[in-house]
């Protein structure tokens, strides 16, 4: 059988992994860096040596920086950052063939526009099938071939079936969904919550406080999915709890790092190290939000607040500390 032609928009680490796990079976899979010398540095050293060092690229992969590769892909997928995808797939529209899948596989939401990120690729893409791919999963353990599920959701139910029937591979498991705004939900608001989580461990607050802010930011992701039309089987899945519990414990996620590094007590502005955390951008989003909707956030809330310089790591504890008791929800 014929594989689906596929291409990829986005050369970091999650962008490498994936187009590893779509060179299985096929003979070529473009690979585009927005900066031609980091489509060169791909080609010459077949690995990216600052993100996955020692992780080389699957035989199949071709780095380039030509947009108009994808005159060739049936399955297209964007692995730019949140706030790029509007940029990435106006850029993408002149060469995407109608009827191609536009599969979104970063996590967050539009900041200036508070959008979600598949109708943000709707307004930009209106000849394309958009998709959005989330779950539990570290680039590194993709490329080592380490075992890996994650949900792709699509409102068509026959092409969520037929995307994960083409891009699942032995190690590299997809359920399919076609709740694609409960999925939107869980990857954008567990960036947030794995800040907090950070911030926790970075406090040396112990693992009991870790477990007990874990279970109350599943009940803000729960609140907060409710509100927006989310099901309740989709966040309790591999894109809402599963990406939760992978990302609030292990500092190979780049949100927990940065907030690991503002309970030790470095500044918002430095705490990145350079590195993108999408939910330092989402943070504000999902308060914003949860007041039009007339909903509790207190986690976001304080993580909002500490990012923006409003409140200190120790103030932002206390005042989640003294908020009046209540029924566990």
């Amino acid at each position: 059988m014929t594989r689906a032609t596929v291409a990829v928009l986005g050369a970091g680490a999650w962008g490498v992994a994936l187009a590893n796990v779509a060179a299985h079976g096929r003979a070529r899979v473009p690979l585009w860096a927005h900066d031609p010398r980091t489509a060169q540095a791909l080609a010459r050293d077949r690995e990216n040596r600052r993100r996955l060092p020692g992780l080389p690229l699957a035989a199949a992969v071709a780095p380039t920086a030509d947009i108009s590769i994808l005159h060739e892909a049936e399955i297209v997928l964007a692995v730019t950052p949140a706030q790029a995808i509007r940029m990435t797939a106006r850029a993408a529209r002149p060469y995407m063939r109608d009827g191609a899948a536009f599969v979104i596989c970063a996590k967050g939401i539009e900041r200036d526009s508070r959008k979600f990120l598949s109708d943000v690729a709707r307004e930009e893409l209106p000849q394309a099938d958009i998709a959005a791919l989330s779950g539990p999963s570290f680039a590194a353990d993709v490329c080592r071939g380490l075992p890996t599920a994650v949900t792709l959701a699509a409102h068509d139910e026959p092409l969520a079936r037929c995307l994960c029937e083409e891009l699942s591979t032995k190690t590299f498991r997809l359920y399919r969904s076609t709740d694609v705004r409960g999925v939107e939900i869980g990857g954008a608001a567990k960036n947030v919550l794995a800040i907090a989580a950070g911030m926790s461990h970075g406090r040396g607050l112990g693992a009991s406080a870790q477990a007990a802010l874990i279970a109350r930011g599943f009940a803000e992701l729960m609140r907060l999915g409710r509100a927006l039309g989310a099901r309740q089987e989709t966040l309790m899945g591999l894109s809402g709890l599963g990406d939760l519990v992978l990302t609030c414990g292990s500092a190979q996620s780049r949100n927990f790092a940065l907030g690991e590094a503002l309970g030790r007590g470095e500044s918002a502005k430095d705490a990145a190290h350079g590195k993108l955390a999408e939910g330092a951008f989402t943070a504000r989003v999902l308060v914003e939000m949860a007041h039009a909707h007339q909903i509790e956030l207190p986690i976001a809330e304080a993580v909002d607040a500490i990012l923006s310089e409003r409140l200190s790591v120790d103030d932002a504890i206390e005042a989640l500390l003294l908020r009046p008791l209540k029924a566990e929800s």
